[in-house]
């Protein structure tokens, strides 16, 4: 019998719908090694990522496994110049989970801001961390955006606009 850890009560509670995947925990870290193990590609496996601006204020990014944050992208949505990632004591701090498996719900306080890029909602499934390496959620991509709260905007792509016309 799989574990139930809280991000899976979270989304049981909320109703959505996802699937449970597991993996050897001695496979390395790294979004590549989890598509590898499970049989996705990189872009399906989302890397949770926290930053922080000068203001504090600290958020939760949510690109492929193959991707990269575009710095001037993120300043654009989130209304700072000066945003960096977090360090782990930070991401232990706000999240409660180490780096590397870090899921994108069930932690935040009202009003913590959550982004997700635009590319990933042509995906039909992405695959999120449990907060347990090891095991991952599986999940579609308006699922995710429901269950973390996120905005869906333009993370990776310098040659479009931050936010994404989505109309």
């Amino acid at each position: 019998m799989a574990m139930l850890l809280p991000a899976h009560e979270y989304l049981d509670k909320l109703g959505i719908p996802y699937e449970r995947a597991t993996f050897s925990p001695s496979t390395e870290k790294g979004a590549a090694q989890v598509a590898r193990a499970l049989g996705f590609r990189e872009r399906q496996m989302v890397k949770t990522l926290i930053f922080e601006t000068d203001r504090q204020e600290r958020l939760l990014v949510m690109v492929g496994g193959d991707q990269n944050v575009v710095s001037g992208n993120l300043k654009k949505i989130v209304g700072s110049r000066n945003i960096q990632l977090a360090n782990s004591d930070a991401v232990k701090t706000t999240t409660g989970y180490e780096i590397g498996s870090i899921p994108p719900f069930s932690w935040q306080p009202e009003g913590f801001r959550s982004f997700i890029d635009v590319s990933l909602m042509q995906e039909s499934v992405l695959g999120v961390g449990t907060g347990v390496w090891g095991n991952e959620i599986l999940i579609a991509p308006p699922a995710l955006v429901q269950a973390s709260r996120a905005q869906i905007v333009n993370l990776v792509d310098k040659g479009k606009p931050a936010l994404p016309d989505l109309a």
